[in-house]
């Protein structure tokens, strides 16, 4: 780690977040090198390796991030809300998850490899902000839906997190999936990220 002040480590690690999430909008995760990362950033490849050792944690950080901001709209919606009925929920908990699609791409596409090819400390930190999602959603629901037991709440959390993983990958199909699937004479049903998860949230609170 370079000397320095802690503000100027974090203000470095955001901006090659930063580079990452950028480029990730018009590439794939193959296709970014550490090069191409190190060229968005104002400082070079060797001073990335400061702060993160693959790619792969990049990324990682990146969907840390994401949960992170995730975690405080849970939070935000808890402070706002006292009740909720449970079309309330589902509706607010969906469109939480659609302002998040970098949230649901990198789960679904490069969960795996993310997490294989980063260090133990960097993935124990990681795991730390996952279990917090974990308990933000178990906390919305120990506000919003008292009657519930402890039973149907963990059915619950445990349902809808690996719901979450084919977010993604259902709602955003291209036009190659498309012809094939209307070759294969598969019946797709297209549907938004909000309307899939509101229908899910609704089916498991048994709306």
């Amino acid at each position: 780690m370079p000397k320095g002040s802690q503000q100027l480590t974090n203000a470095r690690k955001k901006e090659i977040i930063d580079a990452c999430a950028s480029l990730y909008k018009t590439m794939s995760f193959k296709e970014i090198t550490m090069k191409d990362i190190a060229t968005a950033t104002s400082f070079t490849r060797t001073s990335i390796y400061n702060y993160f050792q693959t790619k792969e944690e990049i990324f990682l950080a990146l969907l840390q991030r994401e949960y992170e901001l995730w975690n405080e709209k849970l939070r935000q919606l808890r402070a706002k809300h006292e009740n909720l009925s449970a079309t309330e929920f589902a509706d607010k908990l969906a469109r939480s998850l659609e302002e998040r699609e970098n949230l649901l791409k990198l789960m679904s596409m490069n969960h795996y490899d993310m997490e294989e090819n980063s260090r133990f400390e960097r993935l124990v930190e990681f795991k730390s902000v996952y279990g917090q999602s974990l308990k933000e959603v178990k906390n919305c629901l120990d506000q919003f839906f008292t009657k519930m037991s402890e039973q149907d709440k963990q059915d619950f959390v445990f349902s809808f997190f690996p719901f979450m993983f084919g977010i993604y990958p259902y709602t955003v199909v291209s036009e190659k999936q498309r012809r094939a699937m209307a070759e294969a004479d598969v019946n797709y049903v297209y549907m938004s990220v909000y309307e899939i998860t509101f229908a899910e949230v609704k089916r498991l609170l048994n709306a």
